[in-house]
């Protein structure tokens, strides 16, 4: 099997498993920054964030992110542009969205963007300011204890870097009946799911309102956020939520399973969705 471009590497490792200890090759996820810039017709693209993030569908991480922050609409993005591969080494380590309108650039400032792999956007003002950007999430789809319990082998299978280095959250996309509709890879779980609704928005398919997103790991707010902007109103994962996140769901009107492992999990908000 190839490996994606830069989306792992090797490394010589020493291997110790109780008493026994063994040199061999190893396989590690890639890791690089990359800046999102963002321009209107005829305007200079301003840069908006740096993130570190596993090489692979930038223009998507750079689209969600940009629909996800609240920075732009469905319907906004008029193309993508990578950086000059005359200066630069890696071309999409800049990743410039040129839109259909203006962009305003003292929005930037004001929102304080410091991005990291594992944390997100950090610096919240209060959910309010997140609640602004979040559409009204509609009451369905009602999805059967089976399909949800469904969804964590679905995902794993699907993750195909994962199996290789055991070094990727992951964030995947499903219908009500429990068909993976698109997932993907990334070391930070904002990084995945940003992914994961860039292409939603670049294929013209949101809002999200009759989707099942699930993410591996914990929940925090920024995973709920996200999702509440792109409209899904079911967020699942195979570990725990924050107090944050269930409060995010809770008022942003979404449905919150956590610790989705093996015959059971825990319902943090919205068990109306859920056909127990």
């Amino acid at each position: 099997m190839t490996d994606p471009p830069r989306h792992v590497s090797h490394a010589r490792i020493l291997a110790i498993r109780g008493e026994t200890t063994e040199e061999r090759d190893d396989t590690l996820v890639g890791e690089e920054p990359m800046e999102i810039r963002v321009g209107g017709p005829g305007q200079d693209p301003i840069a908006v964030a740096i993130t570190m993030r596993t090489p692979g569908s930038e223009a998507e991480l750079a689209v969600g992110f940009l629909r996800t922050e609240g920075l732009i609409a469905d319907g906004d993005v008029a193309g993508i542009e990578f950086g000059d591969p005359a200066t630069l080494a890696q071309p999409d380590d800049t990743v410039i969205v040129r839109l259909h309108r203006p962009f305003d650039a003292s929005i930037v400032p004001e929102r304080h963007f410091v991005a990291s792999a594992s944390c997100g956007i950090c610096g919240k003002a209060s959910l309010d300011e997140v609640a602004v950007r979040c559409g009204p999430i509609p009451g369905g789809p009602v999805v059967s204890l089976e399909v949800i319990l469904a969804l964590p082998d679905r995902l794993r299978a699907g993750q195909a870097v994962f199996e290789r280095t055991g070094g990727l959250h992951a964030a995947g996309l499903f219908d009500p009946a429990g068909r993976l509709l698109a997932l993907r890879e990334d070391v930070g779980r904002h990084n995945a799911l940003d992914k994961l609704v860039g292409w939603a928005v670049l294929a013209g398919l949101t809002p999200l309102n009759d989707r099942v997103l699930l993410v591996s790991g914990r929940v925090s707010l920024e995973i709920v956020q996200k999702a509440a902007v792109a409209g899904i109103p079911i967020v699942c994962a195979v570990s725990a939520p924050s107090d944050l996140a269930v409060e995010a769901a809770e008022r942003f009107g979404q449905t919150l399973v956590g610790f989705l492992r093996g015959d059971g999990f825990n319902v943090y908000a919205g068990r109306e969705r859920l056909r127990l």
